[in-house]
């Protein structure tokens, strides 16, 4: 990826770290946790991901359970990120503008609240449907802070230089609790029902808050919170607007996030539909997803830069992958591809969210980073309804099949923008179809 404008800026006014960033190797899979700040926050986050997952099966499984339908679940996927479609670039404005760490205690214990508030209902017996919609909302209204402040706080524990292996590690932290939630929360369901993992989870949030209260302020790298000011909003679409190395990625993750990541829908109908399976098999899915996912994150962080052409191209195979599945015929053939599905779209995802940090200025990455959420996430709550009803009516084969045939559209046609406007030519030689710089490079050309 183009380095841009912003990749080599310094984050504005900083104290000089007392572990220099430098010390950490950029080719080292685990660079990044060779800085203390980091591994305190990526101590606190692997316990509270874990809670997170726990409750997203929990969740999915009680609305299911409640209402027999695909549908019904899409609809709480759609308003837990409905918000970010609503208010996402508002978030990014107030991330720009307010120090990072103390924004970020605050929503992480909101986030807290939420989980136990569904708890007591759900173990009281109380619990529903319309509970389970409005904790989902609340903890989207959380998110629309909390996403752009985290994914910004990245670089202020680690500095310009291990941004890249940070957000892969970030990632491979996500799917490595994705590997442990599913399974506790297949266990908890059927053993004791779902309240106690909404309880686990909003526990699980004590995590994070006693992470961030004891870094050192000293060795962190932090940008200048912006005065406040009117326009900001609009500066930061401007931002974006002229720079196509953050343009292009944006809209491929959008569809992406929009049309291809609508695991929930498509994993509940195949477990209840076509699998005829219970919350055991349904947790084996997303375990299954998550070791790929792991296995993409761990071969980004080993990588240490992206490339546009990278992003395309894991793109366009993620799309392949999720059609090949949608048709599988047997059980164990259809979650055997679940494995290369995670690994591609788990590098769809950390490859443009590295691209567009690492090609923003740091006093824009907040506005920046909240549009590529509200893009990749916001999507989701048209995209879901949606592709639940194509589930509901048609199947989940056709479901799934219906996400895989838009995402690959989407990543042709990118592919292709992004080939014009880099001037690059389509070679097909022994390794394969790649994209190289014709004879009069143009601005993107590095970038790919």
């Amino acid at each position: 990826m183009s380095t841009g404008t912003g990749a080599d800026s310094a984050p504005g006014h900083t104290s000089t770290p007392t572990t220099p960033v430098a010390a950490a190797s950029r080719n080292s899979m685990f660079g990044s946790l060779r800085i203390r700040n980091y591994r305190l926050f990526a101590t606190g986050q692997v316990v509270s991901n874990t809670g997170t997952w726990m409750q997203r099966i929990a969740q999915d499984w009680l609305v299911l359970s409640l209402t027999g339908s695909a549908s019904a679940v899409g609809i709480t996927i759609a308003l837990q990120f409905l918000p970010m479609l609503l208010f996402g670039l508002y978030g990014g404005v107030l991330a720009d503008r307010l120090p990072k760490r103390p924004l970020l205690i605050g929503t992480q214990a909101a986030m807290g609240l939420t989980g136990v508030a569904l708890a007591v209902l759900t173990l009281a017996g109380h619990v529903q449907v319309w509970h389970v919609y409005l904790a989902a909302f609340l903890l989207g209204l959380v998110t629309v802070v909390d996403n752009p402040a985290r994914q910004t706080f990245v670089s202020e524990m680690v500095g310009p230089a291990q941004v890249a292996n940070a957000v892969s590690l970030n990632s491979a932290n996500f799917q490595s609790a994705r590997l442990v939630g599913p399974a506790i929360a297949g266990v908890l369901i059927t053993a004791v029902g779902s309240g106690w993992a909404f309880l686990l989870n909003g526990l699980s949030f004590a995590a994070p808050i006693a992470a961030l209260l004891l870094m050192r302020s000293r060795e962190l790298h932090p940008v200048t919170p912006q005065p406040r000011a009117k326009g900001q909003l609009r500066e930061g679409l401007r931002y974006v607007a002229g720079r196509p190395e953050l343009v292009w990625p944006i809209v491929l993750v959008g569809f992406i996030g929009t049309f291809g990541f609508n695991f929930p829908i498509w994993l509940s109908a195949f477990v209840s539909d076509v699998f005829h399976g219970d919350a055991g098999t349904y947790g084996l899915f997303n375990t299954l997803i998550a070791a790929g996912s792991l296995i993409g994150a761990l071969l980004a962080a080993r990588r240490g830069h992206t490339r546009l052409r990278l992003l395309v191209a894991a793109a366009g195979l993620f799309s392949v992958l999720l059609l090949a599945t949608a048709f599988a015929p047997g059980f164990w053939l259809f979650a055997a591809l679940l494995v290369p599905v995670g690994v591609f779209g788990l590098t769809v995802n950390v490859v443009a969210n590295s691209s567009v940090q690492m090609a923003t200025d740091p006093e824009m990455r907040g506005r920046v980073m909240a549009l590529f959420m509200m893009v990749f996430t916001g999507g989701t709550p048209l995209g879901a309804p949606l592709v639940g009803w194509i589930t509901d009516t048609y199947g989940a084969r056709v479901g799934m099949a219906s996400g895989g045939l838009i995402s690959l559209v989407a990543a042709l046609g990118v592919g292709l923008v992004l080939s014009r406007v880099g001037n690059l030519r389509l070679r097909v030689g022994r390794h394969g179809v790649t994209f190289v710089p014709s004879a009069r490079p143009r601005e993107l050309a590095t970038a790919a």
